[in-house]
């Protein structure tokens, strides 16, 4: 099980809709999250991409040095740039990290923001670019075509010689990632990505997904690992953790909620139409399944849910997703400083994960707070 976390790059706070709370994004608060990651013990951090966020590479980039074993799922945007140039970027970045770049193909639902950055491609044709490039960033990548490059003439993109002169760290690419829940989505998983993400939907229908793209990518003799992409609000027990996703939408009010609907309700993505769907704008049916509570989105786009509950509770329902499939889980909280070090303390104990064993050997000491200026705490048994 590999366990991801967060980078909000475009915003945190302890309540939605609100500046009550709320933080500035900037580099010390990114890097703060990212040396809990990965001092804490998580396997990888996602950067979300648009406009709305600073951008992914960059924060990336100058995350590298301030870690040692967190990788970084970041966005490569079909459209945006040109297979060559993402080559470029992509294979830099693994090598300046000694391996460890994960990429996220992101094909865009948000209409009006793509022709804001120049892409007036429908949704079909959107997937369209994406098969031709990731076919031609997958072989430039892998050396396909050997020193003359690679070759390829499609509707949408067209190159000559596609190469890169200084290979990625892992072989044959970055693993890619990928998400969408319409028909081309899938087939395009199926057919060209390595782990398939879901936004955090029920078990129910995140199996049916599941099915699906195993089914069509077993047509085209691969096979796909499995990822999903949730919030999480973990507390000592499951009556906390509902007092706090209450806190969190408690200043947002119905004027707001119906604004984020209507914009929401713009876009062409199916992945964003199911989100909706869970909670239709309304505050009093949340709870979408058991413990899978819909409030975050409510304001907020793509993913929109949460496991809310304490330890045992929020591990029972990732062992559920795991039953089905899901090897990697990318969680994220508000904050996110502080929900990283709540899921870690309290939920990976019980997962297998994390590096708590690393204070056998830390320097700074014994494990916990010395008291009375000489009492050692005690060892917890739990």
């Amino acid at each position: 099980m590999n366990i991801f976390w967060f980078a909000p790059t475009h915003g945190d706070s302890r309540y939605l809709g609100t500046t009550q709370g709320a933080r500035a994004v900037n580099y010390d608060y990114l890097k703060q999250i990212a040396v809990a990651a990965d001092t804490l013990g998580y396997d990888g951090m996602l950067l979300p991409t648009g406009r709305s966020c600073e951008d992914a590479w960059v924060v990336a980039s100058s995350l590298i040095g301030v870690t040692q074993k967190l990788k970084f799922l970041v966005a490569i945007r079909p459209g945006l740039s040109t297979p060559g140039l993402a080559v470029r970027m992509a294979s830099t970045f693994d090598r300046l990290s000694n391996g460890r770049l994960l990429i996220n193909i992101v094909t865009g639902g948000d209409q009006g923001e793509l022709e804001a950055d120049g892409v007036f491609a429908d949704h079909a044709e959107r997937y369209e670019v994406s098969s031709e490039f990731l076919r031609v960033w997958r072989a430039a990548m892998s050396g396909e075509g050997g020193e003359i490059g690679y070759n390829f003439i499609g509707k949408h993109i067209k190159v000559k010689g596609a190469k890169t002169l200084f290979p990625p760290v892992q072989k044959p690419y970055p693993p890619l990632y990928f998400g969408g829940s319409s028909a081309p989505a899938h087939e395009l998983a199926a057919e060209q990505v390595d782990v398939y993400l879901t936004w955090g939907e029920p078990p129910a229908a995140v199996a049916e997904k599941i099915a699906d793209i195993r089914s069509r990518a077993a047509k085209h003799g691969r096979t796909l690992r499995f990822g999903i992409r949730l919030h999480v609000i973990v507390r000592e027990t499951n009556e906390a953790a509902w007092k706090a996703a209450e806190e969190l939408i408690s200043h947002v009010d119905d004027e707001v909620i119906a604004r984020a609907q209507v914009a929401f309700a713009k876009m062409d993505s199916e992945g964003q139409r199911r989100m909706n769907a869970l909670h239709g704008g309304r505050r009093d049916k949340l709870e979408v399944s058991p413990n899978l509570w819909a409030g975050v989105g409510l304001v907020r786009g793509g993913a929109g849910t949460a496991l809310v509950g304490d330890a045992e509770t929020v591990t029972a329902r990732i062992r559920e997703y795991e039953a089905l499939g899901i090897e990697t889980f990318i969680f994220s909280g508000y904050p996110h400083l502080e929900e990283s070090y709540r899921f870690a303390e309290l939920v990976f104990p019980l997962l297998g994960k994390g590096r708590t064993a690393d204070h056998d050997v830390s320097l700074s000491g014994p494990f916990g707070e010395v008291m009375a200026h000489g009492l050692l705490p005690k060892v917890s048994q739990s």
